[in-house]
This record gives C-alpha cells, sequence and structure tokens, in this order.
C-alpha cells in the first residue's frame, strides 16, 4: 500500500474503530505472578497506572475505542496476544532489574507489536545518565563536569583517583551525587566537599547497588524543555513542520534553601516551582532551549517525546543534565502541573491534542520507515 503524509489522517480515521491499542504501564514485582524471582531495583519504582488511564481514555475520547491498559510483566506478550494487540505505548519505567526501562521494548521487539516508545538501546542510553553523558560530549552538547563510581572497585578516594582529577581537575565542590537510573531525584544528593564525597557514594550506591554518577553543582536558574516529532496536532488536525516539535520551555523555581530540583513525587509542583517563559521576555534562554532540544533529538535519533532538563551557571551559560525517556503525561487540569504540558494552549493544543500528535507521528514513521513490519497495520486499513 502507497503511503505519503497527505494520507496519514486519513489512514488514521481508518484505524480507529479497527486497531486494538495497549497502554503499558509497570507491573509490581510483589504481585503474585509477576516475575519469577524478585530482585534488585536499580532505578525507582513507580507503576504509572494512573498516567497510563489517562493515555487511554484520551485515545478512547479521540475515537480509538479498541484502547485497554496492560501490566508489564513476565505475562506482558500473553496478555498482548490474548487481547490481538495490533500497537502498544509504553507508559512504563520496567518492573526491576538492570537497565530496565529497556525490558518492555525489547520484549515488544522480540514479539513483533510495534510501539510508541523509544528502542532497547535508545532507552537504556537516555535512562543511564552517565551513557547519556557520553554521547552528549561525543555530539559537543555541553553537559556539567562529572564521573561515575562503581563500588564494586572499593570506595572512591577521589584525592588519589586518576579519573576523578582527569575529570574536574582543581574543582573541590560543591558536587551533586545520584544514581545513573533514577527519578523523581531520589537519592540524589548534594555535597559541598571533596570530603564529603566518600560516604555520599556510598549512600546512593546502597540505595541502587548500580553505579553512581558524580556531577559538578551548577547554581544557576534551572530549566526544562520537551521535544517530539515534526508531525503535531492542534485541533485534532494533523501538520507536518519543519524539525522537530520543541515546546513547554519552562523555568523550575527552587523553594529558599532548595539546591536541587524535587519531582512531584517528593513535592507537588504547582505554579510557584514552574514558570513557563515568556514568548517576548525570554526570548534568548528559549531559543537557546530550542537549539539543544532540537540537536539532542536529531543527533540521538529520537522519534517519540522526551523531556530535556538544563541548568546554567553564574555565566548563564546553559549545560544538559539528563534526558527524561518517559516525561509525565498526566492529564492536566487546574490543580495540577504538568512539566511538559504546561502551556499547550499557547501552542493551540489539548492533552488530546499532544497524544494525538505522539500516535500520528509513530505512525507516519512506521508507514515511511517500516513498513515491512506492520503488515498487520496495512491488513486491517484493507478491511472495509
Amino acid at each position: 500500500m502507497e503511503y505519503s503524509f497527505e494520507k496519514l489522517s486519513v489512514f488514521i480515521e481508518k484505524l480507529k474503530d479497527k486497531i486494538n491499542i495497549a497502554v503499558v504501564y509497570a507491573g509490581d514485582k510483589k504481585q503474585e505472578g509477576a516475575v519469577i524471582n524478585v530482585s534488585n531495583n536499580t532505578r525507582p519504582w513507580k507503576s504509572y497506572e494512573v498516567v497510563a488511564n489517562d493515555i487511554c481514555q484520551a485515545l478512547i475520547s479521540l475515537g480509538f475505542k479498541n484502547t485497554i491498559t496492560i501490566r508489564e510483566d513476565i505475562n506482558l506478550i500473553e496478555e498482548l496476544q490474548r487481547h490481538s494487540i495490533h500497537l502498544a505505548w509504553l507508559n512504563t519505567g520496567g518492573v526491576q532489574g538492570y537497565n530496565p526501562t529497556a525490558h518492555a521494548p525489547s520484549l515488544l521487539e522480540l514479539a513483533g507489536v510495534p510501539y510508541i516508545g523509544h528502542n532497547p538501546l535508545l532507552a537504556t542510553i537516555l535512562d543511564n545518565k552517565h551513557c547519556f553523558k557520553r554521547e552528549l560530549l561525543t555530539y559537543g552538547i555541553p553537559t556539567p563536569r562529572y564521573m561515575v563510581w562503581d563500588m564494586t572497585r572499593g570506595e572512591l578516594l577521589p584525592n588519589i583517583n586518576f579519573r576523578f582529577r582527569t575529570s574536574f581537575g582543581h574543582y573541590y565542590g560543591p558536587f551533586v551525587v545520584k544514581p545513573v537510573s533514577g527519578r523523581a531525584s531520589i537519592g540524589v544528593e548534594v555535597v559541598d566537599s571533596i570530603y564529603d564525597l566518600p560516604e555520599a557514594v556510598s549512600r546512593v550506591n546502597a540505595l541502587t547497588h548500580n553505579h553512581v554518577l558524580i556531577e559538578e553543582y551548577l547554581d544557576g536558574p534551572e530549566y526544562c524543555v520537551s521535544v517530539c516529532s515534526n508531525v503535531v496536532a492542534r485541533q485534532e488536525k494533523l501538520y507536518s513542520q519543519q524539525g522537530p516539535f520543541v515546546f513547554s520551555e519552562i523555568e523550575r523555581q527552587f523553594e529558599k534553601d532548595e539546591r536541587i530540583f524535587t519531582s512531584m513525587d517528593i513535592k507537588p509542583i504547582n505554579n510557584s516551582r514552574a514558570r513557563l517563559l515568556d514568548s517576548q521576555k525570554d526570548v534568548k534562554v528559549i531559543s537557546q532551549l530550542r537549539s539543544i532540544a532540537s540537536t539532542v533529538f536529531l543527533d540521538f535519533d529520537i522519534h517519540t517525546l522526551i523531556r530535556i532538563d538544563l541548568r546554567a551557571n553564574q555565566q548563564n551559560d546553559l549545560f544538559v543534565l539528563e534526558a527524561n525517556p518517559k516525561p509525565d503525561l498526566k492529564r492536566f487540569d487546574a490543580n495540577t502541573v504538568s512539566l511538559v504540558a504546561m502551556g499547550l494552549e499557547h501552542q493551540t493544543m489539548s492533552y488530546e491534542d499532544l497524544i494525538l500528535s505522539l500516535l500520528a507521528a509513530r505512525l507516519d514513521y512506521l508507514f515511511t520507515n517500516r513498513s515491512e513490519n506492520i503488515t498487520h497495520i496495512f491488513d486491517l486499513l484493507q478491511r472495509d
């Protein structure tokens, strides 16, 4: 079947009452039958079921009536098969183990089920901060000085460690110590002196039994920006723009004596903690954020939504801290601030438009570049 972007809207309309979609959230390893053996979580676990329900309901309201939610656990493939799922939407950070964000896409690659989400390699790179930072440096994208420590080598002794001196030179602090894979700033510490690092590194490692990232602390403003593919829905009408869609440029505002920004799991994010940048007053920083976001999206060969967190130094130079491979897609309301959806109204977009944008972008990518993997979806289009 021939495809071009001009046919996308027609194809989507035809699929609405035919395609079976599953929004996948993280199962609980403690639930009977979820795993064979319970193991360590290197990434703090969260089900994301509430957000999965928001995505599911948005898809249903858009006309994709055969949409359900399914848990990620060892029964995932069986459940996808039982419900004859044609397309999955990954809204999971994994169940347990190492590199958990890669587990669900790996299973779907094995099963031949197309999905909205990052491929296993990219999911791993984005969720492992040290891997992401290595590639940032390869592409010449500024990121704070850092090093990684593996506690299987013993205690970190920064004063005599060659790698530490190579990374930081004569910089003696402050530092941010964090898990290489994490969320919600859980386990993140700020230490003022090189002499406090060994104990901080040991504490963070004890939480995750994984590598620990030590990073130069920046004390300027902190920002985040969202970026996804060039296919955008406005009032449920699809557009293809030049370059990635960059939106929701936000300054994350610190409270008194707060040195790092904590997520909604620790402290609710409201309008006093997040400020949508002004298109007139903040022109320079918005331009910088958009440029960096587009560069990361294209250089890393990303095809769906990420949120990039950045912080400035005292000279207002921007540095990329990390990329969130599964940014929060919770439906926003008067009492809830979403770092992704904040400001969508300035883009003439609703929550449903954002969800449709991500779905349409993935279908456009599959139709254009992976047609051999979605013959079952082309079969649906040919049904009366």
